[in-house]
């Protein structure tokens, strides 16, 4: 074995003055800046991400309640849809009093069970013309009777639920009848 020259403490680099620390103790920080949070700012922060987590929870329980509501009128739209051709066929025989008996109770019974969830049918005669509800396919001249564009003739009826158009109604028009045209040159007309 080799014993190690002692090397004055100035040559070391190690402070004479300068007790050594022992691996066992520990070293209390001087500055607060070491200390770490406090424990008001550890609560003030576990609270904000507390409220964060609450606010993140409510936004999610609401998407899923609007998806779902969503979802559902989907679905009810759909059967509503596809029972479109059969409301057509219960209106056609009704018009030509076909409807009759038993026949009538289960035609009233579909029809208030589908007023029931809100399907309404629109687009009757004389009914002033919107092309985000009807789809005009003829045009039927013009009338003295009308003041605004409207329905004459009707071909198929439209349906709606609220706001939503399942089908728009398929009808022909008649414009309001032209004003007389006056003459700027006529010297009678002064």
């Amino acid at each position: 074995m080799t014993s190690e020259p002692d090397i004055p403490a100035e040559e070391s680099g190690i402070d004479a003055e300068e007790p050594l620390v022992d691996a066992g103790e520990s070293v209390e920080a001087d500055s607060p800046a070491d200390a770490g949070p406090t424990v008001e700012e550890q609560l003030a922060e576990r609270t904000a991400d507390l409220q964060r987590l609450q606010a993140e929870y409510l936004n999610y329980k609401k998407r899923v309640d609007r998806d779902r509501d969503s979802v559902r009128q989907g679905g009810e739209a759909a059967v509503l849809q596809a029972l479109l051709t059969t409301l057509d066929d219960i209106r056609r025989a009704d018009e030509h009093g076909e409807l009759e008996g038993g026949f009538k109770s289960v035609a009233d019974s579909i029809q208030a069970v589908v007023a029931r969830f809100g399907l309404e049918a629109y687009g009757a005669k004389g009914e002033p013309f919107d092309p985000q509800l009807h789809e005009a396919v003829f045009h039927a001249g013009e009338s003295a009777d009308v003041e605004v564009t409207s329905i004459d003739t009707v071909m198929l009826v439209g349906y709606k639920i609220g706001d939503r158009v399942l089908r728009a109604a398929t009808v022909g028009v008649i414009d309001p009848a032209g004003e007389p045209q006056v003459d700027d040159t006529d010297p009678t007309n002064d």
